[in-house]
C-alpha cells in the first residue's frame, strides 16, 4: 500500500471552502471553492483502501472510487479521470449535485470509523473539472459507424447518458425534448447554486460535436410516437416525472385571489432558472423573476427539490423563507448538506408539521394551519412513521406557499396506449433490459423509477442503451 494513502489519522477531512451565507444570499453563483490540486490530493489521501469498498457499493454506478482516490492521491489526474469516466459520463456534474452523505461518504468506512469521510465528490468535481481545462476529455470517437437510428424522448441525465453510449457504439442518435435547450432537470431543475449551467451545456456541445442531433420544442403525443417508430430502429423513452402532488388539503381561496394559489416546485424552479439562462422566463404571466422578493414564503416539503426552492426564495430576496416537513430533520428524504446551506443562509424549518388547511386572510394573505406529529416505528422506506399528535393546530400567515411534495408520471397512455404501466402509473420495463411490453421500445430514469436521483437516472440511461445495442446488431444481422 503506497505510503499516500490511509491518511485519514494523520490529515483531518475537509470540504472545500464555501462562501460566506451572506455573500451567498446575494446571488446564483455556486456555493462552493475549489480544492488546490494539494489539498485534492491530501484529501484524497485520507481513503483507507478498505478491503470491502462500501463507497463503491452504495454508488448507484458503482464507480471506482477506491482507485481513482488512489491515482489521485498520487497526482496522477489523467489517469484518474479517466478510471472515473469508465462508469460514469459525467462526474463533474454528480461530483456537485449528487448527495454524497446519503450514497458514497455516508458508506465510508473511517465515517463509520469517527474519523471524518473523505470528500469523494468534491475530488471527483476538482478532478474533473481539472480534465477539461487540460483537454484530457477528447471528443467523441465513434467503434464504427452505422445506418441505423435511434430515437430518445427526453434530454435529461437518462437521455443524455444513453445517447452517449450508443453514439460511441455508432448509431445514428436522435434526442426529442419539449424544452428549447437540452439538459432536462440539470437545466430547468437545479438551481445554479448547485450546478452552473456551461457545465451542463459543455456536455450537451461535446454530444452535438459528435453527431447527435437534438431536436428540441418538441412535444412528442401517440401521433408523433407511430411517426419516430417507423423512423428509427429503437426508441428509449427518458421523459422524467413533471406532474407534481398536490397538498391534498383544504383550500379556502373564495376564487378571488388567483395570485395566492399555491405554487408547484418544478413551475417555481424552472422560471428561476430561465431567468438565470437569458433573462426571461419560459411562462411570461407566472415569471417568477422576482415572485419572492419581500415576501413572506412558506415551502412544504423535505426532499432536494424543497431545498432547491427555500434556497432560491432567499435569493430573491423573500422576507423571510420556512420550510414546513412532517418528520424530523433525521427522517429527511434529502441531503443533509443542502438542509445545513440553507439554515445556514437564514431558512427557518418547521419539524413535525403537516399541512391540515390553507385560506385566505382579510387582507388576501394567506394563512396555513398545521396539525403536530409525532414519530413512530420505522415504515418501509427505512424511516420512522409519524401519526398525528394532541395538541394545538399552529397557523403560518404567509405571502406565497410553494408546494415541493414530489411528482409523479404524466398518463403515459397519451403517449402509446398499449404501454404496460406499474401500479404507481410509471412505465414496466424488463427489470434487466428495460424494454417495455412493446418491442423496441425502452425507459429509463425518472419514468421507471419515479421521481429519483440524478445518478440513478444515468446509470438507468446506460444500462438502457446497452441492452438497445444489442437489440440492434440482431437486427442488424
Amino acid at each position: 500500500m503506497p505510503e499516500k494513502m490511509l491518511q485519514f489519522t494523520n490529515l483531518e477531512g475537509k470540504m472545500p471552502a464555501k462562501r460566506s451565507a451572506k455573500q451567498r444570499r446575494d446571488d446564483f453563483a455556486e456555493i462552493y471553492g475549489d480544492y488546490t490540486p494539494k489539498e485534492a490530493s491530501e484529501q484524497a489521501s485520507r481513503c483507507s483502501q478498505c478491503g470491502v469498498p462500501f463507497c463503491q457499493n452504495h454508488c448507484p454506478l458503482q464507480n471506482n472510487i477506491p482507485d481513482w482516490l488512489q491515482l489521485s492521491a498520487e497526482g496522477d489526474w489523467q489517469g484518474a479521470y479517466e478510471l472515473s469516466a469508465q462508469t460514469n459520463p459525467m462526474p463533474e456534474i454528480c461530483g456537485r449535485i449528487c448527495p454524497q452523505d446519503k450514497l458514497c461518504e455516508g458508506s465510508c468506512v473511517i465515517e463509520q470509523s469517527t474519523h471524518g469521510t473523505v470528500s469523494i465528490g468534491a475530488v471527483e468535481r476538482h478532478l474533473t473539472d481539472m480534465a477539461w481545462e487540460n483537454g484530457w476529455i477528447t471528443p467523441i470517437t465513434p467503434v464504427q459507424e452505422r445506418p441505423q437510428s435511434v430515437g430518445i424522448i427526453g434530454a435529461g441525465p437518462a437521455g443524455l447518458a444513453a445517447a452517449e453510449y450508443l453514439r460511441v457504439q455508432g448509431w445514428q442518435v436522435y434526442v426529442y425534448d419539449r424544452y428549447d435547450r437540452a439538459g432536462g432537470l440539470l437545466i430547468y431543475g437545479i438551481p445554479n447554486f448547485k450546478l452552473d449551467k456551461d457545465i451542463v451545456k459543455r456536455r450537451v456541445q461535446r454530444l452535438e460535436q459528435a453527431g447527435v442531433h437534438f431536436i428540441l420544442n418538441t412535444n412528442v403525443d401517440y401521433a408523433y410516437m407511430q411517426t419516430l417508430q417507423s423512423k428509427h430502429e429503437a426508441i428509449l423513452l427518458a421523459i422524467g416525472v413533471y406532474q407534481a402532488r398536490n397538498l391534498g388539503i383544504p383550500c379556502a381561496l373564495n376564487g378571488q385571489y388567483p395570485k395566492s394559489k399555491p405554487i408547484k416546485a418544478l413551475g417555481f424552479l424552472t422560471n428561476a432558472n430561465c431567468v438565470g439562462l437569458d433573462g426571461s422566463s419560459l411562462d411570461e404571466k407566472t415569471n417568477t423573476q422576482q415572485v419572492c422578493a419581500g415576501k413572506n414564503v412558506l415551502v412544504i416539503g423535505g426532499g432536494d427539490t424543497a431545498m432547491d426552492c427555500v434556497r432560491t426564495a432567499i435569493r430573491q430576496g423573500a422576507n423571510s423563507v420556512r420550510c414546513l416537513y412532517r418528520r424530523d430533520e433525521n427522517n429527511m428524504p434529502g441531503s443533509r448538506r443542502e438542509t445545513k446551506n440553507a439554515q445556514e443562509e437564514g431558512v427557518l424549518f418547521e419539524w413535525l408539521k403537516a399541512p391540515k388547511a390553507l385560506r385566505v386572510d382579510d387582507k388576501g394573505g394567506l394563512v396555513l394551519s398545521a396539525k403536530q406529529m409525532r414519530l413512530g416505528e420505522k415504515d418501509a422506506s427505512g424511516r420512522q412513521s409519524i401519526e398525528e399528535a394532541k395538541a394545538k393546530d399552529k397557523e403560518y400567515h404567509v405571502d406565497i406557499v410553494i408546494e415541493a411534495l414530489g411528482f409523479s408520471p404524466e398518463d403515459l397512455h397519451d403517449l402509446h396506449p398499449e404501454l404496460t404501466l406499474s401500479r404507481h402509473a410509471s412505465l414496466k420495463v424488463h427489470p434487466l433490459s428495460y424494454e417495455t411490453n412493446i418491442e423496441g421500445l425502452y425507459g429509463a430514469g425518472d419514468i421507471v423509477r419515479g421521481a429519483s436521483l440524478v445518478v440513478w437516472a444515468i446509470k438507468e440511461g446506460r444500462e438502457a442503451a446497452q441492452s438497445m445495442h444489442t437489440y440492434l446488431l440482431t437486427k442488424e444481422r
